[in-house]
């Protein structure tokens, strides 16, 4: 891994929106303000698109499935999701954003990397640039944002956690090394339950822990992502901010925390990993060909099943139908589930034209 010292410091900010679906309800709706709200349905199958924080404050959280969040908290308020106003917001925010410079890197409606190195506005101090940014997006949609500002991308995701909601804060490259060997590898960016499960097992608990680690022992253990992990555990990420960046996938998994054994309850577990999958989809005007199921048995071998077909697929329901197809041959299974994914791929920009809304013949 080359030395930093080469490379110009870059001047990177992540702003993401506080509680996005959730803070437009309770904007457009005066009785919603300061009440638990969950944007979702609360039928037996929906899951939980956005929390408010005061629903947050319950235990309620994104991507948990309607019914568990009515137990935590029965008085929650569900109130169905409107794509089309959350996409017109965030065009206003994408506007503010390219008044202060073109790289701009869109991940999803509420969230995105700015490169303001060399910005629209002249401004030499990138956390004066943020706080500009925030308080243009307040007056034009009434809504808050928080920002981390740092000189990469993997440390300005990391900063703009850190005080949260409504708030900023910046990680330098004098600290920005010392920051993440503190940090539990749960906490890093490209980290998920899977990943910080097998990390555990390598003994790596800590980024400390990781940059004790060799080059060559993380791409053995974790192949294409072991130069990354080597080097975000040195503070170092090189990823440019890519405007109009096309993802080649969308995935989402989970580790449970007891196998499972039974068609109907991995059915109900892959449920929210669709509606998260679909969401990302819909929101990005995105469609997907192929659907990969990826299963992990409790002995950590693995399998996944795929299938492809010839258009985009029309619907949520389309997509459950052919999870659901991909999942029945594996049971009754010879060993305990740990673990599910559903992955969508070939994916392409949807046209402007609506298309028809037609049902798979499977």
């Amino acid at each position: 891994m080359n030395d930093m010292s080469p490379t110009p410091v870059r001047k990177i900010v992540h702003l993401d929106m506080d509680a996005f679906y959730a803070s437009v309800e309770q904007r457009d709706n005066p009785e919603l303000r300061e009440k638990p709200v969950a944007v979702g349905h609360p039928a037996a199958r929906g899951v939980v698109a956005a929390a408010s924080y005061e629903a947050r404050a319950f235990g309620v959280h994104s991507a948990m499935p309607s019914v568990t969040a009515k137990r935590k908290y029965p008085e929650l308020i569900f109130v169905p999701p409107r794509f089309d106003v959350y996409k017109a917001v965030s065009q206003q925010i994408r506007e503010i954003f390219a008044e202060h410079t073109p790289l701009i890197e869109p991940l999803s409606l509420d969230e995105a990397y700015l490169d303001v190195t060399e910005n629209l506005k002249g401004m030499d101090i990138a956390t004066e640039i943020a706080l500009e940014i925030r308080a243009k997006i307040k007056a034009v949609t009434g809504l808050n944002a928080s920002a981390g500002i740092s000189y990469n991308k993997f440390l300005a995701k990391m900063a703009s956690d850190l005080n949260k909601p409504n708030g900023q804060a910046v990680i330098t490259p004098r600290n920005g090394p010392a920051f993440v060997e503190v940090l539990s590898v749960e906490k890093f960016h490209g980290v998920g339950p899977a990943t910080a499960e097998k990390m555990h097992r390598l003994g790596i608990n800590t980024g400390a822990d990781l940059k004790g680690k060799t080059l060559a022992f993380l791409v053995e253990h974790f192949g294409k992502s072991g130069p990354y992990f080597y080097g975000i555990a040195r503070g170092i990420d090189e990823r440019q901010v890519k405007p109009n960046r096309v993802r080649k996938s969308i995935g989402a998994e989970d580790t449970f925390s007891q196998d499972i054994h039974a068609y109907d309850p991995a059915r109900q577990g892959l449920q929210p990993l669709i509606e998260k999958v679909w969401r990302y989809c819909e929101v990005n005007e995105i469609g997907a060909k192929t659907v990969t199921l990826k299963v992990k048995y409790a002995d950590f071998n693995q399998i996944t099943r795929s299938k492809t077909i010839p258009a985009l697929l029309p619907s949520i329901a389309d997509l459950e139908d052919i999870v659901s197809l991909l999942l029945a041959p594996i049971f009754p299974p010879q060993k305990g589930i740990r673990l599910l994914g559903v992955t969508l791929s070939s994916l392409e920009r949807r046209t402007s034209v609506a298309e028809p809304q037609l049902r798979l013949a499977l």
